[in-house]
């Protein structure tokens, strides 16, 4: 309805109002954050250096070029901000050394990159939600768009590494994080509340449940199809088939 969309709008606006330069320095986080995973897995597939630095800036900036296409908003953010990629082609050039020198390794240890993706994705799918309210999309499309900001970059890295998608094989909660909180925004947006809470609270409850699920094991079914039945596969021989978490 119009006036549902005009409220959208406004609450979009306080958002973007109120966090300011807050939800900058986020986003630039969130981009180093992807682009490191972006330029791991280059390495793993052996890729050169040119290749290490397209998989940092597609996982980087891929999400919101997606969603800023599906928009209809050109040129998109990174070419009106051109700060975003060379962020994400500097860390993806720095990440190989880094690696060499254990530090990525340290890192992974602690989970540390985990939780910055975690973080990342989180901050991604609300700030893309907000960006699409802006635009002037209705609740649903917003929730959509604000999934697909999270998740589109590591999609199209791992389509050109010639993977299937991490976030369809792996059964953890990662894009049904994303849009549980899409949605927790979308709702919270509607009902007029405190723009502070608009966006801390779903961005809080994606990074929640991405940390549950990675630390306690809770995820989605892995199905095949074997024998004219849906099985639970095996990541590895010997391994326990995954269990409905």
């Amino acid at each position: 309805m119009p006036g549902s969309s005009l409220i959208a709008q406004a609450a979009a606006d306080g958002t973007t109002e109120v966090l300011g330069v807050l939800q900058d320095v986020l986003e630039y986080a969130g981009t180093i954050a992807f682009a490191i995973s972006g330029a791991m897995l280059a390495a793993r597939k052996r890729m050169d250096i040119a290749g290490v630095v397209v998989m940092g800036c597609i996982v980087g900036v891929g999400g919101g070029t997606l969603r800023d296409l599906l928009l209809g908003e050109v040129p998109v953010f990174w070419v009106a901000s051109p700060t975003f990629i060379l962020v994400a082609a500097l860390t993806a050039i720095a990440a190989i050394p880094l690696h060499r020198a254990g530090m990525i390794q340290w890192s992974e240890r602690y989970n540390l990159i985990v939780l910055s993706d975690a973080a990342g994705m989180a901050l991604f799918v609300i700030t893309s939600a907000n960006v699409a309210f802006l635009a002037g999309a209705s609740p649903i499309s917003a929730a959509i768009l604000g999934v697909i900001g999270g998740v589109g970059g590591g999609i199209i890295r791992d389509l050109l590494a010639n993977e299937v998608p991490d976030v369809l094989r792996n059964g953890e909660y990662y894009a049904t994080a994303a849009f549980v909180g899409a949605l927790l925004y979308v709702a919270l947006v509607e009902l007029d509340l405190d723009p502070r809470a608009v966006f801390w609270i779903p961005i809080a409850v994606i990074f929640g449940i991405r940390v549950l699920s990675i630390s306690r094991g809770w995820g989605v079914p892995v199905l095949s199809l074997e024998g004219g039945r849906a099985d639970r596969t095996l990541d590895h021989p010997g391994e326990e088939p995954d269990r409905p978490r």
